[in-house]
């Protein structure tokens, strides 16, 4: 199999070098999941530009739109379901709000507890930004065929899980 040579080839090729009695396989996997990820997450982010969006709101944006009508979900809720901390979730709203996408209130069914609500204006603005996301997350993966992708889903599913799972989490 032809193998071209990526960062993390030179990287674990140096400790190999270096430090010979360390075991750098994991490293070389880790590694690559880590950059994978800067990368991924820097096309993420070129996409949502022409949105005015970072992909902090749009994470906020999606989960709002993706919980289904009525758009609607307390802080806690929403902090649950992104990948931020509830600090950067309530600075993200804050910001989201200014815009006019989202809105704060009151829970119709208990007047005490706060929640967040998408805008008709963040419904849509949503619904144009998430299809040019997805776009790009085929283009991320299109080298792949369908069995690869299936198996690479299945694989990084299971890492997460146990990471987690160490991190009781």
């Amino acid at each position: 199999m032809d193998h071209q040579r990526d960062l993390i080839d030179d990287l674990v090729s140096d400790w190999r070098q270096e430090r010979g009695d360390l075991d750098c396989t994991s490293m070389g996997v880790v590694g690559r999941i880590i950059y994978l990820g800067m990368l991924l997450r820097g096309s993420a982010s070129a996409a949502l530009v022409p949105h005015g969006l970072t992909y902090t709101d749009l994470d906020i944006l999606a989960t709002l739109r993706r919980k289904g009508a009525p758009f609607r979900l307390t802080p806690t809720e929403l902090g649950d379901a992104v990948l931020l901390t509830s600090g950067a979730v309530t600075t993200a709203v804050s910001r989201l709000v200014d815009r006019g996408l989202v809105e704060r209130g009151r829970s119709p069914k208990d007047g005490r507890v706060k929640t967040v609500s998408l805008t008709e204006t963040g419904r849509e603005l949503i619904d144009r930004a998430i299809e040019d996301r997805f776009k790009e997350a085929d283009d991320a993966i299109s080298g792949l065929d369908k069995g690869e992708v299936e198996a690479l889903e299945g694989i990084l599913r299971r890492l997460i899980l146990a990471e987690k799972h160490s991190a009781g989490v």
